[in-house]
């Protein structure tokens, strides 16, 4: 290839329509969950594989993922095991974790000072002084929210990635790469685990909401 695959959106380098996959060397699915009602246990999936479609129209892009539930780690081997076990994952039976994009969506973050000045100049509308003309809405380049499915053990659940676009451009080896960063809050009783110890001083030992954390970059196949 001699072109940067790339083009300008909204102000923004993007990848150029194409398939692009999840390059291994550089990815990070992980999670964290609260340990004890006070403290924050991470963990992350080692195995994974996803799939970007990038459409001619940006926001007809989708994306699919496969975690394989066995590669979990978070530095025990005890809690490992306890998390890979039927109380948890069920690893034996549930031997990933599925995620199905259904749409996408370009955030549009209200300026606080846009949305004073406008509110200002409305009142003084109202009395019959003049009022600037002003944006409607600051635009955040690079902030979207991808709307899909995720499967747990067999029970699919709507679960919106918060996606960060870190930006597109060719690395040393000649391959067109864009790279992003997402996050996302679920319930993992929604998923069936549901196993929890009741602390005699109140709370649960592990609490029911996790955090998805994934970041990484995505290779153009050619």
């Amino acid at each position: 290839m001699t072109d940067f695959a790339t083009r300008t959106w909204e102000g923004m380098t993007i990848p150029a329509a194409g398939s692009y996959s999840l390059d291994q060397s550089h990815k990070r699915i992980g999670f964290v969950a609260r340990h004890m009602m006070v403290s924050p246990v991470r963990g992350e999936f080692a195995e994974a594989t996803a799939h970007i479609h990038v459409a001619a129209d940006p926001l007809a892009s989708s994306v699919s993922a496969t975690i394989l539930a066995a590669s979990l780690t978070t530095g025990s081997n005890d809690r490992d095991t306890h998390l890979r076990s039927p109380d948890f994952l069920d690893v034996e039976r549930y031997r990933t974790l599925e995620y199905r994009s259904t749409g996408i969506k370009w955030e549009r973050n209200e300026d606080p000072i846009f949305a004073w000045a406008r509110l200002r100049n409305h009142r003084l509308g109202q009395r019959g002084a003049g009022r600037e003309v002003l944006p409607h809405a600051v635009q955040t380049p690079g902030r979207f929210v991808l709307t899909g499915e995720l499967t747990v053990k067999g029970i699919t659940r709507a679960v919106d990635l918060q996606v960060e676009f870190g930006g597109a451009r060719r690395d040393p080896y000649g391959q067109d790469i864009f790279g992003f960063s997402a996050t996302a809050d679920v319930d993992r009783e929604d998923y069936g685990l549901l196993w929890n110890v009741v602390l005699e001083s109140g709370g649960v030992l592990v609490g029911k909401t996790v955090r998805i954390e994934i970041a990484g970059e995505a290779i153009r196949q050619s």
